[in-house]
């Protein structure tokens, strides 16, 4: 019998679900440091950092590299 869970770890996660599931783990000012983006490090949000994330595929890759890297220390 063939397994019929998706080879992609993050199929059905959104972007908002994959960060705010970092802020929780990392908190802000540590998320900051790891990914030296502005919209971590000066007057974060959800929200600015997802505009700017949708629009930005370099920095989506690196959270996305970050938070499988997450699951899988966990």
């Amino acid at each position: 019998m063939k397994d019929n869970a998706p080879k992609d770890p993050l199929h059905g996660m959104t972007l908002e679900k994959i960060l705010t599931e970092l802020v929780e783990f990392y908190g802000w000012e540590q998320l900051g440091n790891m990914i030296n983006i502005r919209c971590f490090v000066y007057d974060p949000s959800i929200k600015s950092s997802l505009a700017f994330l949708r629009k930005t595929p370099w920095a989506r890759t690196k959270v996305e590299d970050l938070y499988l890297y997450m699951k899988k220390s966990l």
